[in-house]
């Protein structure tokens, strides 16, 4: 691993920042990061730095990173482009080993040659630097903040198990965003910008290797290295799932990328390739990227058998459909499991799969069907269809579903379709590791990739 990247370290898990532009200005994004460290809890000393002040928000504020006599671990830049690297080159003196620049005005719009000076300036002393032009990084357990989102506009997802890599900050922003509504974890957050020193393939390596994360995002739309992207892929992909959504396929999406992170999207079908040959699971949606994400807090199931229970028989029959298209086998109930189910459910319902337990049956029939499905040997995986609007289901139905879950005998997810009651209870669901889907079709999708990729390590064994 390159020096640099060994030292993202001093980046995600810094002692000391100091935050280069601080200002009392709410408008500026000095003044919103120094801030969101502040009121978000970060333990760490913070040093802002600007000579316009004297003291911002109680620190004593410093004119410049050379004054500092103390030892900075890493600092977020937030001043106009043309001065960077001359204070990046400050702050390699000092030895500061990670920088985060937020600052756009380099490569991307046309200015290679300043984008240049600050590459030579951050080699040259080993700095771990992510930007410039980006959102920067998050990491939630340590309360390392650099987004310039207010904490009133931008939900910050809580500590977890999944990192992601984004090219885009608007497109991670929004990812982070959905994570923190529903109650899912991040470990870090890394949004690179231009990636002028460290891009995507790089994160992927320090990602592979951080034992907080367990598995891997990428929204991604050009690479500058596509060579090691897919080595990266390859290597990590066997051990942590990399779940990757591809902008820019099209001339005019390419053109457009370039026009805001510098970077060319290059042949969709060679990405494409290297992401079949790579098994990493490719989604086409930032919300599938976000349900694929949330389906490995469950076991992995051991094959493709699903079991379908369903207090709605229509919701049973369009998973039925999705199932077979995505070539998902909705398996035959064994007669040992057919005998069990009869003794517990009422005499009017059809033993078959999909289960279509009524309306009417509720919470308590739902935990006993639930149950023998579970010791099933011949059932790898079960979706549960819950109506939170049918009168006999009741709040217990959420307690039902975590303790079999926790239980980690096969994976559970929940279709659950419906309006503002309906989301509430899915949210909940979603922030105890059960992922939740709004359609049939969605988790049907979604559970393919989880089986498929769950296959793939099992054959690799």
């Amino acid at each position: 691993m390159r020096k640099d990247i060994a030292n993202l370290k001093y980046v995600f898990n810094p002692k000391s920042i100091a935050i280069i532009g601080a200002s009392d200005n709410p408008e500026k994004l000095g003044n919103v990061i120094l801030k969101n460290l502040v009121d978000g809890g970060y333990e760490g000393k913070i040093y802002p730095v600007n000579p316009k002040y004297d003291e911002l928000v109680g620190l004593k504020c410093y004119p410049s990173i050379k004054k500092i006599n103390r030892n900075v671990d890493m600092a977020i830049f937030a001043i106009p482009a043309q001065i960077i690297p001359k204070i990046a080159d400050d702050c390699g003196k000092k030895g500061i080993k990670g920088i985060v620049v937020l600052s756009a005005g380099f490569g991307e719009i046309g200015n290679v040659k300043l984008e240049g000076e600050l590459k030579k300036v951050v080699l040259k002393h080993g700095m771990a630097m992510i930007g410039p032009n980006c959102l920067g990084v998050m990491n939630p357990e340590k309360r390392v903040d650099s987004i310039f989102f207010p904490f009133y506009k931008f939900g910050r997802p809580k500590a977890g198990e999944i990192s992601l890599v984004t090219q885009s900050g608007a497109v991670g922003s929004c990812i982070a965003d959905l994570a923190a509504y529903y109650g899912v974890g991040f470990a870090k957050f890394a949004s690179y910008g231009n990636g002028t020193t460290i891009n995507d393939a790089d994160l992927i390596e320090y990602f592979g290797a951080d034992p907080k994360t367990k598995q891997i995002l990428l929204y991604i739309e050009g690479t500058k290295d596509g060579e090691k992207l897919l080595e990266m892929l390859e290597k990590v992909n066997k051990k942590k799932p990399i779940v990757v959504l591809k902008a820019g396929k099209s001339k005019a999406a390419g053109e457009a990328a370039m026009s805001h992170t510098g970077n060319l999207a290059g042949n969709y079908m060679a990405y494409k390739a290297a992401f079949r040959q790579s098994k990493a699971i490719e989604v086409d949606s930032v919300v599938d990227l976000f349900y694929v994400a949330n389906i490995f807090s469950q076991v992995r199931p051991k094959g493709k058998r699903v079991a379908v229970l369903t207090d709605g028989g229509g919701l049973g029959v369009l998973t039925a459909d999705a199932l077979d298209e995505e070539g998902l086998e909705v398996v035959n109930f064994s007669k040992e499991t057919k005998s069990k189910l009869k003794k517990v459910l009422p005499e009017y319902v059809n033993v078959v799969n999909p289960l279509d337990i009524v309306a009417d049956s509720g919470t308590d029939t739902y935990q006993k069907a639930l149950r023998i499905l579970m010791e099933d040997k011949e059932i790898d995986s079960i979706i549960v269809i819950i109506l939170f609007q049918a009168p006999a289901v009741d709040s217990r139905i959420i307690d039902i579903l975590v303790k079999e879950s926790d239980r980690k005998k096969k994976p559970i997810i929940v279709v659950a379709v419906g309006g503002e009651y309906t989301k509430e209870n899915r949210r909940v669901l979603d922030s105890y590791g059960i992922p939740t889907y709004g359609s049939p079709a969605s988790a049907v999708r979604t559970l393919k990739r989880f089986s498929d990729y769950s296959l793939f390590l099992k054959n690799k064994k």
